[in-house]
C-alpha cells in the first residue's frame, strides 16, 4: 500500500519499482493494482500495431513529442519479444526512443510479452492501470508486430493506430494479417518511400469496397457503425482516416494527433467511451479468472502427476485432450497393451 501512495504522490522511483511488480505478477504488485484502481479512468489508451518493420517505435516516439509540446503527460509501454535465454525485452524500444529521455513528464516501459500472442504480455492491462493512476494522460501502447495475432490491443485501447509502410511486398499486408479492421487510424508511415500512392489507394479502396454503405461491425466487442469514405458522418459515425506520417522529420504527425483527439472526442460524444471502458475490464477480469484458476488447479494437483500425463502424452499413449481430461477427473489413465506396452 506504501509504493501504490508513493506512485499517486509522483514518487518515479517508486513507480518503476511498482511496473517491475506489477510485470513479474508479484502478490505486492496485486496488492497495489487493488489500491491503486479507483483512481484510474481518466487516461486516453493508444494502441500501435502493425507488421514488423513499419516503424511503429520512431512514430510513437514523434507522436510523444508532439504531445509533450501541448504538455500532455504521456506513457509508453513497449512490448517487445521476449528473449529465449533471459526472457526480457530483445529490442529495448527506449533505445530508440533517446529523444525523450531527461524529461520527467514522461515515462517509458520497456517489457517482454513472455510468449504471450496477440501482440500484448498478459501483464500489460496492469501496466497501463498503473500509468494511469499515476497520472499520465495519453498511453501509447505499441505492441511486439506479431501480424496475425495483433488484435489484443482492440480490446485494451481506446483508440487502435494499424500503421502500414510502402515497400514491404504487399500493398494490403493488414488485410492479409486480418488487424484492418480493428483500425480506428490507419496511418501510411515512411511515407517517403516509392509506392505510397499505391499503399494508400489500396487501403482506402478496400475501406470503401467493405463498407459502401452504413453497416455493423464489432469492435471492442461491441457493434459500432462505421462508413465508407463516401458516408456522411453522423453522431454516432466514425469514418476511418487514413494518414501518411514520416517518422524521420516528423511530417502528418500533427495531423495524426489530431485525428486521435477527435476519436477520443468521438467516443465521449457517442458515449462509446464507457461501452469500450466496460468490454476492457470485462476481458481483463476474464483474462485474470483464466490465469489464477490455472494456478489454482496446479497447486492442487499431486507432485509429480503432471509430467507423468505428460510422458504418457510423449509416448503417444495419451492424446492431449485425454491428457487434459485425465488431469481433469484425477485419473492417470494408463494405457498398456502390446501398442504402448514397450514404450518407455
Amino acid at each position: 500500500m506504501k509504493l501504490a501512495a508513493s506512485v499517486l504522490e509522483g514518487d518515479r522511483l517508486a513507480l518503476a519499482r511498482l511496473l517491475t511488480q506489477v510485470e513479474n505478477d508479484s502478490a505486492s504488485g496485486r496488492a497495489a493494482l487493488n489500491a491503486l484502481f479507483p483512481h484510474t479512468g481518466q487516461a486516453h489508451l493508444v494502441g500501435i500495431t502493425g507488421a514488423p518493420g513499419t516503424g511503429k517505435s520512431s512514430l510513437v516516439n514523434r507522436l510523444a513529442l508532439h504531445f509533450r509540446t501541448l504538455n500532455k503527460r504521456v506513457a509508453i509501454v513497449a512490448v517487445d519479444p521476449s528473449s529465449p535465454f533471459t526472457g526480457g525485452a530483445v529490442l529495448g524500444d527506449r533505445v530508440r526512443m533517446k529523444d525523450l529521455s531527461g524529461d520527467r513528464d514522461v515515462f517509458i516501459r520497456s517489457m517482454a510479452s513472455r510468449g504471450a500472442l496477440g501482440g500484448l504480455a498478459r501483464t500489460t492491462a496492469g501496466i497501463a492501470q498503473v500509468f494511469d493512476a499515476a497520472g499520465y494522460e495519453i498511453i501509447l501502447i505499441e505492441t511486439v508486430g506479431a501480424g496475425q495475432g495483433e488484435v489484443d490491443i482492440a480490446r485494451l485501447a481506446h483508440t487502435t493506430l494499424v500503421v502500414e509502410a510502402p515497400g514491404l511486398g504487399d500493398d494490403i499486408q493488414a488485410i492479409k494479417a486480418g488487424i484492418l479492421e480493428i483500425a480506428d487510424i490507419l496511418v501510411v508511415n515512411k511515407a517517403d518511400r516509392p509506392g505510397v500512392e499505391n499503399t494508400e489507394k489500396a487501403l482506402r479502396s478496400v475501406l470503401e469496397l467493405a463498407h459502401p454503405t452504413e453497416s455493423e461491425r464489432a469492435h471492442h466487442g461491441e457493434p459500432m457503425r462505421m462508413h465508407g469514405a463516401a458516408a456522411a458522418p453522423g453522431a454516432h459515425n466514425w469514418i476511418v482516416p487514413i494518414q501518411r506520417t514520416r517518422s524521420l522529420d516528423g511530417q502528418g504527425i500533427s495531423e495524426l494527433a489530431d485525428h486521435i483527439f477527435r476519436h477520443h472526442k468521438f467516443l465521449h460524444e457517442s458515449k462509446q467511451w464507457v461501452r469500450r471502458n466496460e468490454t476492457r475490464l470485462t476481458a481483463e477480469v476474464a483474462s485474470i479468472l483464466q490465469h489464477m484458476l490455472v494456478l489454482a488447479f496446479q497447486s492442487k494437483l499431486p507432485e509429480g502427476r503432471y509430467n507423468d500425463v505428460m510422458r504418457q502424452v510423449f509416448a503417444r499413449r495419451l492424446s492431449p485432450g485425454e491428457a487434459v481430461e485425465s488431469l481433469l477427473d484425477g485419473t492417470l489413465g494408463e494405457r498398456t497393451g502390446a501398442e504402448g506396452g514397450g514404450s518407455q
